[in-house]
Parts: structure tokens; sequence; C-alpha cells
């Protein structure tokens, strides 16, 4: 029955997305060089009259009813984020309970000085082997992740996530981001103050999508891998390139002029990112996923991290586990597999899933996905490895 309803299935990665902005782009110069005319004649010196003085007093009541506005959507984004059903609950025992694990909400301030929301669980027990810190993916939310958190704690990880700028809880304008660049370095920041609040327990970072594009660029930068254990990557997005090339070339002028447009175009019926039709209703159901229309800026932003990344492949030195569906038609399974040809990280590993799609955390075999994760960490931290209380 879920399987037959109407869905705008929109996806949290990249290509599904950009592809359409781009053919836009391409079909849109006419626009472009509109806009830039327009922003000449406004620029140029005109006689001044009542109505030009009567339009500058009325602008500055409208930017500032916009950033209202936008202030106000965040308070209310933010107060869904922190109903979101976190997964810890009671197990019945002898002594009326134990608590199977520990969560916490949060605002860390990145370094742009905006709020981001973020969560946190650890086991009941308060000790752990190591931390696993999440970046989700495009237009989706740190708290679709609680099921995963949950299966990570009770294999005495603690977890630790964050939501981007504009998306979930966090400050800015929904679906719209300014500079991935920015994520990045609030990505590194983030990990620093977790590193501090847990010292001596080993920590890995996990990014879905968009989000393994943030991480495993985060991860270049030597004092970011000098404080991990590894990285692992679902379906990163990488080798993401416009449909033409003079596209790219007019796509950096455009996300200038006009960074927050919205191109109609893109906010199509897209391609399925889960074979469970419970999951992709539940996610485009959920009102903290950006189901509008992506802004220039964002797209651009994706082509730009995807770009440097391919370009400075080989020099990716530091351990990761890069996890792709061979179905998946939003980002490309084959960059997944040249990301572990040719980085120059000697502890390096792959695993593609025969026939599924983009979300593997929300692919009917969710559980067995996770296990390989966790797997992984326990080879990279070895056997020995001792868990170490938190409180």
């Amino acid at each position: 029955m879920a399987a037959e309803m109407e869905v705008d299935q929109l996806t949290s990665g990249a290509s599904n997305r950009i592809i359409p902005i781009l053919r836009t782009l391409r079909s849109s110069l006419a626009f472009v060089y509109g806009l830039l005319f327009s922003l000449l004649i406004f620029l140029l010196p005109r006689r001044r009259n009542n109505n030009s003085t009567h339009h500058r007093r009325l602008s500055p009541p409208s930017r500032s009813r916009l950033r209202r506005l936008e202030e106000e959507d965040t308070e209310r984004r933010r107060a869904l984020a922190e109903g979101v059903e976190m997964g810890c609950e009671d197990d019945d025992d002898d002594d009326g309970g134990v608590r199977t694990c520990r969560w916490n909400t949060s605002l860390f301030y990145g370094v742009g000085r905006n709020a981001l929301f973020c969560r946190s669980w650890f086991p009941g027990s308060g000790e752990v082997r190591g931390i696993l810190v999440i970046i989700h993916g495009l237009n989706e939310h740190s708290g679709r992740y609680a099921h995963f958190a949950r299966q990570l704690t009770s294999c005495n990880y603690g977890v630790y996530a964050m939501d981007w700028i504009g998306h979930g809880g966090s400050d800015g304008l929904h679906g719209y981001v300014p500079s991935l660049d920015h994520v990045v370095a609030d990505t590194g920041a983030f990990l620093e103050k977790i590193k501090s609040d847990n010292p001596g327990i080993p920590c890995f970072l996990f990014g879905h999508s968009t989000g393994g594009a943030v991480v495993l660029k985060a991860a270049s930068y030597p004092h970011i891998e000098d404080m991990l254990e590894g990285i692992i990557l679902t379906s990163p997005a990488l080798r993401v390139k416009p449909a033409h090339p003079i596209v790219g070339a007019v796509a950096p002028l455009f996300s200038l002029v006009a960074p927050r447009f919205q191109f109609k175009g893109a906010n199509k019926r897209g391609i399925p990112v889960t074979r469970d039709p419970v999951a992709l209703l539940a996610k485009y159901s959920d009102p903290l996923v950006y189901t509008g229309p992506i802004r220039v800026r964002t797209g651009h932003e994706i082509l730009r991290i995807s770009s440097y990344l391919m370009r400075n492949i080989k020099s990716i030195t530091v351990p990761f586990f890069v996890l792709h569906g061979t179905a998946d038609r939003v980002t490309d399974p084959l960059a997944s597999q040249d990301l572990y040809n040719e980085a120059a990280s000697k502890f390096k590993d792959i695993k593609l899933y025969e026939g599924f799609l983009h979300d593997l955390l929300f692919e009917p075999e969710r559980d067995e996905i996770g296990q390989d994760i966790i797997n992984w960490m326990e080879r990279k931290l070895g056997v020995g490895s001792k868990k170490v209380r938190v409180w």
C-alpha cells in the first residue's frame, strides 16, 4: 500500500538533483545575462527622486522581515529536532529497569558562530571502545540515524551527530548551504571538541553521500587525520559533473548573483533511494527533511567539493571503509571503486552491495550493513583494544 502512494522522491545525495539543475542552468544563460544587465543598471548612478527614496526606506524592514522569518523557521525546526525519538529504551530486569543507552541533545557553535544542533548516544554501562561521529547527507538530518546509533551503542560505541547549517535543528535557511568548506571546518571543530571531552577514546568519522564528501575532505587535513582512527563513507558524492562544460563555467557566476535562487526544474519525481517503501515514505514525510527545489549555491558547492576530491584522490592517506550499492543512480559506485583503487591509504576497504540503492542504512538489510561497519572498526582498533569508562 505504502509503495503505491505518491511520494516526491528527492535524494539526500547529489547527482539526481544536480543534473536537472545543470540542464536548467544550460537553458537559462539568457536569464543570467539579463540578471547581470539588471545589476549593472541598478549600480549605475541614477537621478534621485521621491520614489527611489521611498524604496530605499522600505528595503531595511523587508530584509529584517526575511531574517525574522528565517529565525522563526529555525526555532520551529529546532523544536521538531528536540522531539525526534532517539531510540533508547529501558530493559526490564530484577532491579526494575536498566537503560540500554543514554542520549543527549545540545548546540555547538561552528566556525561562523552558527548554532548547530547535535545529538549523542552512549551505552548505558558508560563503557565505550570508541566513538563514531556521524555527518548526514544533503537535505536530511542527524535524527534519522537513531536506529544506527542504537546498534552502535549495543556494541559499546559512543555516537555523536551534527546537523549541518541550514539542516535539521541548526541555524540557517532550510536547505541552503552557503559553503561546504564551512561544513568541513565545522566538522573539524566538532571533532576537536569531542576529543577534548573524551580524552583517550579512539574516534571515527562517518559520512553519507554529500556528507561523505565533507568527511573525506576534512580527513585530508593532517591535523584532522591525526585525531582519527579512520573514516567510513556510504555512497559518497564523488565525480559529480555538469551536464555540459559551459554550465560548469557559468555555475560559479550564477551562484554569486543569485545564491538562494531555487530551480523548480530540479524538484521532479526522482530516483528511489531505498528499496524499503516504509523507509522511503518516512523520509519524505519527515518535516525536517528538506524537499524543496535545490538552491543555486548549494548545487555549485557540491560540484566544487566533488571536483576537488577527484583532483586530489591520490593524496588521500586516511584509513577508510567505503560502502556503495551497485544499483545506486544518485551517486556513482564506480567513483567509490576509483577512490579505493587510487587513494594512497595503506588501510582501506571497499564493499559493493549488489542491487542496493543510495541510502544504505535505510535499506531492508540496514542491520547487516551496520554490522559490516562495526566489524571494520573492530578490526581497525584490534583485538586487544580496551573499553573506557566515560562516567
